[in-house]
């Protein structure tokens, strides 16, 4: 229970800035414990690294999908990338893409420019990417400018939201009919796949993309990503690629003990649901209170305009993450539930939330 003394809570933080602040689920850790002391063959060779990629196989429903496991988005999106293009290309990725405000430029460490389109939501749209081909083409000096080869999109996006499945087939189709690949960076893929009104399943992205990830490490893993891969161009030497890029990691086994728990018993979108539905008492309290949302979104991330005055008191028992400045007066913060998140702790943040408006 949430101790509460007048008018305040006690001295102590709740946190809401992320969904990684908690290690694994307890089966997943159960998992882990028990079959400690085994001895398997290392680099992801071992039976359980073979058994989640027969699961993760069967939920996509395509037994000829190359399945590997990484350590971390960050170093997933670098392997997958350089994997894919030549040295000329870059990627095409929205404005907010994780590659290109939250990576260190490490896409551009590896040679590789990331060529970001405008979006005020996280999105691309097909028509975007279309008009960024065509504009290359038609550009006198096509050849002294970095040539498109990629599409990278987040599902769900940076700022929480998701594509829809008609959107996707647009993306798809453009990437056909230009030839680029579709790249989907799934770090919250579970908490897109179980809001409410998605309509995409892991088989669509599967059918979809030629190249997504399962991400692990935001939905109930200690560590760890799925590179699901359909196109045989770039499931060519891919495991090289993941030696080179330092990704191999010796005690692979690790990685394909927790998705082997995770896709038992449909564990990864139990607890992905369980975090959506949180976050949806969250946004319904501060849609009840007034307050209007930066971006609208269904799934773990919450993206309110509150006053600074308002902030300032509640970051003194709740974390959160500072999204922009709207006024002089406002800013958009970001809250984040996950697949740990306890219900005491969202009452008590709600709770807050009224008083400080003054509506208890």
């Amino acid at each position: 229970m949430v101790k509460m003394r007048e008018n305040a809570l006690e001295d102590f933080m709740i946190y809401f800035h992320n969904d990684y602040s908690e290690g694994c689920h307890e089966k997943v850790l159960e998992t882990l414990i028990k079959t400690n002391m085994e001895q398997t063959p290392g680099y992801g060779e071992d039976a359980y690294c073979r058994e989640a990629a027969r699961k993760i196989r069967a939920v996509c429903g395509n037994e000829d999908l190359a399945v590997h496991f990484l350590v971390g988005g960050t170093q997933t999106n670098l392997t997958v990338i350089a994997a894919a293009l030549r040295p000329h290309q870059g990627v095409l990725g929205a404005d907010t893409a994780h590659i290109n405000v939250h990576e260190t430029g490490a896409v551009e460490a590896t040679g590789h420019k990331v060529l970001w389109l405008p979006s005020c939501d996280g999105k691309i749209t097909a028509q975007q990417v279309s008009e960024a081909v065509l504009a290359h083409r038609a550009d006198s000096s096509f050849e002294h400018t970095v040539q498109p080869k990629m599409v990278y999109i987040s599902n769900p996006t940076e700022l929480g939201t998701l594509y829809t499945l008609s959107e996707l087939e647009a993306l798809r189709d453009a990437c056909r009919k230009y030839g680029l690949y579709l790249f989907l960076d799934g770090a919250r893929l579970g908490y897109g796949l179980a809001a409410k009104g998605n309509d995409v399943t892991m088989a669509d992205l599967a059918r979809l993309c030629d190249v997504f990830y399962i991400g692990g490490t935001k939905v109930g893993a200690l560590f760890g990503e799925a590179v699901v891969i359909s196109n045989p161009a770039i499931a060519e030497d891919f495991r090289y690629l993941i030696k080179q890029r330092g990704g191999m990691l010796a005690k692979g086994r690790l990685l394909g003990v927790q998705f082997d728990a995770l896709f038992t018993d449909d564990l990864y979108l139990e607890i992905s649901a369980h975090a959506d539905g949180l976050a949806d008492q969250i946004r319904d309290t501060l849609k009840e209170l007034g307050y209007p949302l930066f971006v609208e979104g269904i799934t773990n991330q919450i993206f309110p305009i509150l006053p600074d005055t308002l902030l300032s008191e509640l970051a003194k028992n709740f974390t959160f993450t500072e999204q922009a400045r709207v006024d002089e007066t406002h800013r958009a913060v970001r809250f984040c539930t996950s697949w740990a998140t306890k219900q005491e702790n969202v009452d008590a943040l709600c709770a807050e939330l009224r008083r400080l408006s003054g509506n208890p």
